[in-house]
Formats: structure tokens, C-alpha cells, sequence
């Protein structure tokens, strides 16, 4: 076996995809992704590079100048650009959850608008549902919008906006209360909003400030930032899909999409700390031979192949799922929250098979160790992950007595 998580089925299309991103990670990505990390200096070459290969438009119909592949061939080269650096694959991510929400939910004008120049990453996407006080409770967004004639003033401060500042239009979730009476159930009075903006940090258009960089354990290069809005004006056609109280909704189908890239970020890292571990194994020699050749460092390399392979299937499955148009917050849980768990497991052990190196940040694994784990959080805790799968096993077997 040449190499771990393999995937049956694939297109001449998709597999020639897929070598092309791999060998950008191996040639423009590793070999940079630490020390700009330790920088926490944005990868603006690594983007460039991207765009040039057509990855900001992948999922894009063809329609607007984009490649029209699906979920499944996008998780895959997410989890070939996690594998080099799971900060890229975060800009890309955010983007394409957009991208997505406004090719299933837009208006045609609206598609028409920013889907043709999301392809050509001319225009880059970021995507807000949280707030500082927030956490995983969606319903208790306290953001608002309130509509003045053709206009809607929005007012409210937002967290956690992955390429917040570098981003050029931000799909933002706030409650509307307009034309949803009182005792209107939380996520039937909500709305998502595009809001067009410059890139940038500070105030980057009246009534819209984007304060800085949030300073992160891990998951540097990227920026993270809070979006405050105190009176700002957006035209009343570009609430998504053009009605509003629809926006809990479409974030919701837009977070499956989510959930699918984070599981395929799992499973870039643990690849790449299983290749780490497997290889400093076979170098590092104690008692007269190398480690790789005690049994307690085989069982570990085995546990970790192991979580390899079963996260990346169970991603796979979940990206089908979704390509196929059948519901999968299920198996998109499932992914999200077995892969995220068994990345910081792979991460670790690979961590300890290094030793003290592990430690030193001259070792490229020191960085996996900090970014891991981000996953556990993102697109929803494991809390939330069980809570959703526990509700779906029990609408599938429900108890006939």
C-alpha cells in the first residue's frame, strides 16, 4: 500500500484534480507552511496560487465560470491542502460555504452577481453566525436587523469570522423581526444577509468595523476577527434568497457543507502526522535499532493508520451523501465529530513518537499539535455533534409500541 485513505470510484477528472492539488502542497505548501505559521503571516503566494488553479471556483457551476465539481471532489482536495497547512484550507472553506449557500438559496440576480467573480476568487467569502455571548446556541442571536424603507440598518458585533478581513463579502445571520409577530419561534426570525465590503481591518465602510486579528494558539496565517455593525445600511435586495426569515435555514444546509470540510480537514492533518510519526520512527534509534521496530511503536503506528482510514471513509461517505441530494446532517455529524476526535488522537501519538523533538519547534509536528485542536471546536463542538446524531437515531428508530 503506497499510501493511506484512498478513494474508490473517482473520475479520470477527479483523480487528475487531485494530483494537481497534491502536488502544489507538496511543492508550494509544505515547505513553507511552518515558518510562515510561526509568523502568523498570511500565505498570499499559496493563495495566488489557488486562484491560478481554478480552486476558488471548484464547486461553481460552469454556468459562472466555475469547475462545477462536487462536494466530494472539493473534501478531497481540502484534504490534500489541510494536510500541507490546515490554515489555507480555512480560507477556502469559508468561501465555498457562501458560494454554496448563494448557488442553492440566491436569487438569480444575486447568482449572477457574485458567483462569476467567487470563481475567479476576485471576490473571497466569509461567513458569520457567532457572537461573543453566542457559543453554540444559534437562537440567541441578539444581532438585528430592522428594515427603513428600501434598507435595512443592521447593528450588532459578530465573532469568529474566519478571512473576516481579507474577505470582500460576509453572509451574516442576524434577527429580523419584520414580519414575524412576537412568540415567532427564534429560528424563524432570523435572516442572512450579504454584505459587500473592502478588505481590510478597521472601519472598512460606514457603520461596519472589522477591529483586527484575533492572536490564536493555532490556526495562524488566517486571519480571525470580530465584525461590528452599528448602523449599517444594506439595500433590502441583498437579504439571500430575497425573503426574509429564511436564514437560519440556509446557514444550517451551508454548515453541512461546513461540517464535511472540517471532517476532510481532520483528515489532512492526522495523514500528515501519520506520516510524520512513520517516519521519524524508522530514524530515531534506540536499544541498538530504530523505534519503529519495538512493538508498543508498531501498535501505535497501527492505531493511528487505523483512525486514518476510518475518518476518511466515513468523510467520503458523508461529502456522497450530500452530492447525492439526501438529507446528511447525520453522517455529516458523524464525519465531523470522528474525525476531529481521531486527528487529535493521530496528532498526539505522532507527538509522543517524536518525544522531546515533538516539543522543539524546529519539528513540523509541534505545529500539528496546536492545530488540531481547532477542529474539535469548529462547526460545532462534539456536544453538538452527539446532540444532532442522537436526534436522527431516534427519528430513524423511533420505538413502534
Amino acid at each position: 500500500m503506497a499510501r493511506l485513505a484512498q478513494t474508490a470510484g473517482l473520475t479520470d477528472i477527479q483523480r487528475e484534480i487531485l494530483s494537481t492539488v497534491r502536488d502544489f502542497v507538496d511543492k508550494e505548501i509544505l515547505p513553507v507552511a511552518t515558518e510562515l505559521e510561526h509568523r502568523d503571516e498570511y500565505p498570499q503566494q499559496i493563495v495566488d496560487g489557488l486562484k491560478e488553479l481554478g480552486l476558488f471556483g471548484l464547486m461553481i457551476p460552469e454556468e459562472y465560470g466555475g469547475l462545477g465539481e462536487s462536494l466530494l471532489t472539493y473534501a478531497l482536495c481540502v484534504e490534500e491542502i489541510a494536510r500541507g497547512w490546515m490554515s489555507v484550507s480555512g480560507i477556502i472553506n469559508t468561501h465555498f460555504i457562501v458560494a454554496y449557500m448563494l448557488k442553492q438559496h440566491g436569487t438569480q440576480e444575486q447568482k449572477d452577481h457574485f458567483l462569476p467573480r467567487m470563481a475567479a476568487g476576485d471576490i473571497r467569502g466569509a461567513f458569520s453566525m457567532s457572537e461573543p455571548a453566542l457559543g453554540s446556541d444559534v437562537s440567541a442571536i441578539t444581532s438585528k436587523a430592522v428594515k427603513d424603507g428600501d434598507e435595512y440598518v443592521l447593528t450588532g458585533q459578530k465573532m469568529w469570522l474566519t478571512n473576516g478581513g481579507t474577505s470582500s463579502l460576509v453572509a451574516v445571520l442576524v434577527r429580523s423581526d419584520e414580519g414575524h409577530p412576537e412568540g415567532t419561534a427564534p429560528h424563524k426570525s432570523m435572516t442572512t444577509f450579504l454584505i459587500e465590503k473592502e478588505p481590510g481591518f478597521g472601519e472598512v465602510q460606514p457603520g461596519l468595523t472589522i477591529p483586527g486579528k484575533i492572536d490564536k494558539m493555532g490556526y495562524k496565517g488566517v486571519d480571525t476577527t470580530e465584525l461590528i455593525m452599528d448602523g449599517l445600511r444594506i439595500p433590502a435586495d441583498r437579504v439571500l434568497g430575497g425573503e426574509t426569515g429564511r436564514g437560519f435555514y440556509q446557514m444550517m444546509d451551508g454548515v453541512e457543507v461546513g461540517r464535511v470540510n472540517v471532517a476532510a480537514r481532520g483528515c489532512g492533518v492526522a495523514q500528515r502526522a501519520f506520516e510524520l510519526g512513520v517516519s521519524y520512527a524508522q530514524q530515531r534509534h534506540t536499544f541498538g535499532k530504530p523505534i519503529a521496530q519495538h512493538q508498543a511503536i508498531q501498535f501505535k503506528l497501527a492505531e493511528m493508520a487505523t483512525k486514518v482510514e476510518a475518518a476518511h471513509a466515513m468523510m467520503v461517505n458523508a461529502a456522497r451523501k450530500k452530492d447525492s441530494g439526501e438529507r446528511n446532517d447525520l453522517e455529516a455529524g458523524m464525519a465531523k465529530y470522528l474525525a476531529s476526535e481521531y486527528c487529535k488522537e493521530v496528532v498526539e501519538d505522532a507527538f509522543r513518537i517524536h518525544g522531546g523533538y515533538g516539543f522543539s519547534k524546529e519539528y513540523e509536528i509541534e505545529r500539528l499539535y496546536r492545530e488540531a485542536p481547532m477542529l474539535l471546536i469548529g462547526e460545532g463542538t462534539a456536544e453538538i455533534q452527539k446532540m444532532i446524531i442522537g436526534r436522527r437515531l431516534l427519528e430513524e428508530y423511533r420505538f413502534q409500541g
